[in-house]
């Protein structure tokens, strides 16, 4: 599959990107940009999300995804502007760290809320349209955290294997639909997010900066971050033409750690 093809296959295609304003979500508006799709971004802070849509074209509009309502009207006002949806990715998430002893009902909630819930508010609200155009690409950036097990992380751990469950179920649901369900789990990311679990790993455990960072890289057996624009082509490879039959897929991109 050419870029070319890519390109043609994305060209005017609406696709909505949630947590777009950082990070991988900003690395997808990047990607699919030069690919000319059409781009919404839904993030909870207004202001990073105008950064990346000035730069690419983008509408960026102010939603949280926990709200199924919130993100309904969001899309409803996306696609007055952009036309129907037709690739959804599902990219908001937090990891936040406490030992389950510690943890409560709220926290295990919480983790629930924004890194599963927030997938199946987009997914769904996005179904009408895709099932209209007989085409559509459900993408949940999940994480190797559901794949495996992480301690001090049990609530993200659950929702994200919850999103692996969720697109084994919806792939097999829509499977003659034209409709295509996956997710990316990519291992630790060079983002804002996981500079925010080093200092995490710091406070609560006095290591330095770089022993914490190195902890993160000893199970990646190529001793690397992943980079954000490796999740971003790897999303454009499920939203092309060479991906029709990858359905129901949790793809591990973790330099061998899984």
């Amino acid at each position: 599959m050419t870029g070319d093809e890519v390109t043609a296959n994305l060209m005017g295609k609406h696709v909505v990107i949630t947590g777009g304003g950082s990070g991988v979500g900003a690395a997808l508006a990047r990607s699919f940009a030069a690919r000319d799709a059409r781009l919404t971004l839904l993030g909870r802070r207004l202001a990073p999300l105008e950064e990346i849509a000035a730069e690419t074209g983008a509408t960026a509009l102010a939603c949280d995804v926990t709200d199924a309502d919130a993100v309904q009207a969001a899309l409803e006002q996306a696609r007055a502007q952009k036309g129907s949806v037709a690739v959804a990715i599902a990219n908001a998430g937090a990891a936040p760290s406490k030992p389950f002893s510690r943890m409560d009902l709220s926290d295990f909630e919480s983790a629930l809320s924004v890194n599963l819930s927030g997938v199946f508010n987009l997914w769904q609200a996005s179904l009408p349209d895709m099932k209209t155009l007989g085409w559509g690409r459900m993408i949940a950036i999940a994480s190797t955290a559901g794949l495996k097990g992480y301690p001090y992380v049990a609530g993200y751990c659950a929702a994200k294997h919850g999103v692996i469950g969720l697109t084994r179920a919806l792939a097999q649901e829509l499977g003659r639909s034209g409709i295509t369900v996956n997710a990316l789990c990519p291992g630790f990311i060079d983002t804002p997010l996981l500079e925010r679990s080093i200092k995490t790993i710091v406070s609560s455990t006095g290591m330095s900066e770089e022993d914490a960072a190195n902890s993160l890289l000893a199970g990646n057996p190529q001793g690397r971050l992943i980079q954000p624009e490796e999740v971003a082509e790897a999303a454009l490879y499920l939203a092309g033409p060479a991906a029709v039959s990858i359905n129901g897929s949790a793809l591990p991109i973790t330099g061998g750690e899984i």
